[in-house]
């Protein structure tokens, strides 16, 4: 029997274990997607106790709390922080064989020296062992330098000052570099509230008077070249589901129409979301930046708790919308308008994972190694299960060696395990392959391909010059 979150967690055999340990283990760490807030980087923010630092925004962590039946006080409400995380200690150990449960007793042992198993018995005595640990060299600039992360790509709206991006650029006593992601989701959903307001800030922060659709164009590009200024490289989309109308002629109007408060029809909006995506196309194929587009999510469907917390808060799920046809027309597209960008494709919907395979291998770049991506299992897909399947179905229908590999997509400091989380389930299917002698025994060659899919092919990829 092993020993629970051992050296050899994860891994199966022995050439798992001499890929993992003696070739993936030690490379750095790209975060080439996150939610992490740059205000806290580059203030250095330090945490309290371990609620701060490991329940407060963990959407993952809400939702096991509350199938655990707790009241939504002690999870997200007006109790304390020790009632909060005795409510955590309850419910996780029900939560046997979940990502959370493996994430969490990683995040212990890697940052804490804390190798206890997490439950109500135990609770106490790790709260009193971790929140002294915090006090000690666990500020968030710590924890970034001791997980060797080497660049983190925050998620940003186009309208946002890049103040402390600039902060922290000009700190030379911090090594890791924070990039902005363009993120121009509100400029997009002109079928949703608050569309007409976004249009006014975006013209405020670009200086920009936005009276038609040129005039959008033209304040976007402004801010795609204050983005680039500040190193960005990428951009993401968060989509309902991926746009596609073959006639986008009235789409100026449609803009028109919605600035002057007329309701947009749903295929007004597609058109107008179409001309959109293919001029944001062209600019990322322009600057060379990577395009992530995430779709796939039923986003608040819980009415009342939507109202009482707002969104990103555990209440989404999975869409069954159905978008290759869509995907496969807008990436030709963007081909037939300028050249497409870099592009990563990310579904909720892990039904989808052979199809945005195969569409990405229909649109390859000579001098790019795989220049559309399937991107890592997302969201609820990044479980050991749900990373297994995305890396087979991959490997049997592309091109594995040029995968750029793992992300945390995460608000918290604690999260880059998830990395190693990946690396293990990684090696682990590549040495099952050598042992069932489905691959050469060639250590030396798998060996860099698993250091590639950890760092080498992102940092290649984005261009970051790591």
């Amino acid at each position: 029997m092993k020993d629970f979150i051992g050296k050899d967690f994860l891994l199966s055999n022995a050439t798992a274990k001499t890929l993992y340990h003696d070739y993936a283990a030690a490379m750095p760490i790209i975060d080439y997607h996150c939610h992490i807030n740059p205000m806290e980087i580059a203030q250095n923010k330090r945490f309290e106790n371990m609620t701060q630092i490991w329940l407060n925004g963990d959407h993952y962590k809400w939702r096991i709390i509350r199938a655990n039946g707790e009241e939504e006080k002690n999870i997200t409400g007006e109790a304390d922080d020790y009632t909060k995380f005795m409510a955590f200690a309850r419910a996780l150990p029900k939560a046997i064989n979940s990502a959370v449960y493996h994430w969490t007793h990683l995040e212990l042992a890697r940052y804490f020296d804390c190798n206890l198993a997490l439950s109500e018995k135990t609770a106490e005595e790790i709260w009193k062992h971790c929140n002294a640990v915090l006090q000690k060299d666990m500020s968030a600039r710590d924890i970034i330098t001791k997980s060797n992360v080497k660049v983190i790509a925050t998620t940003d709206d186009p309208v946002d000052s890049l103040e402390w991006h600039a902060a922290i650029a000009a700190d030379t006593g911090f090594n890791t570099k924070v990039l902005p992601t363009f993120r121009p989701d509100k400029a997009v959903n002109i079928d949703k509230a608050g569309f007409v307001e976004y249009i006014g800030a975006l013209a405020g922060a670009s200086g920009i008077a936005i009276k038609n659709l040129d005039d959008l164009y033209s304040a976007l590009e402004n801010r795609l070249d204050f983005f680039e200024k500040h190193g960005c490289c990428v951009s993401d989309h968060g989509l309902d589901y991926v746009p596609f109308c073959s006639k986008t002629g009235n789409a100026d109007k449609v803009f028109a129409n919605a600035l002057s408060g007329q309701i947009t029809t749903a295929e007004e909006a597609e058109s107008y979301k179409t001309a959109m995506m293919l001029f944001f196309g062209k600019q990322y194929a322009k600057r060379n930046w990577a395009m992530q587009l995430h779709y796939g999510a039923l986003r608040s469907i819980n009415a009342a708790m939507f109202r009482k917390l707002g969104p990103d808060t555990g209440f989404d799920a999975i869409s069954g919308f159905e978008c290759s046809r869509n995907i496969a027309s807008l990436l030709n597209a963007m081909e037939e308008n300028g050249g497409s960008p870099k592009t990563i494709l990310y579904s909720l919907n892990p039904n989808d994972d052979a199809i945005l395979n195969t569409i990405a291998g229909c649109f390859p770049a000579a001098g790019v190694i795989s220049k559309v991506q399937h991107g890592s299992a997302w969201w609820f897909n990044d479980t050991k299960p749900g990373m297994e399947a995305q890396l087979i179905n991959l490997s049997s229908r592309a091109m594995l060696g040029g995968f750029i590999g793992m992300l945390t997509d995460s608000r918290s400091f604690l999260s880059y395990t998830r990395h190693e989380y990946f690396r293990r389930i990684l090696c682990n299917l590549a040495g099952k392959w050598v042992e069932n002698g489905e691959y050469p025994n060639d250590i030396e060659m798998l060996g860099k391909i698993m250091q590639d899919i950890s760092f080498n092919n992102t940092n290649n990829y984005f261009g970051f010059g790591c």
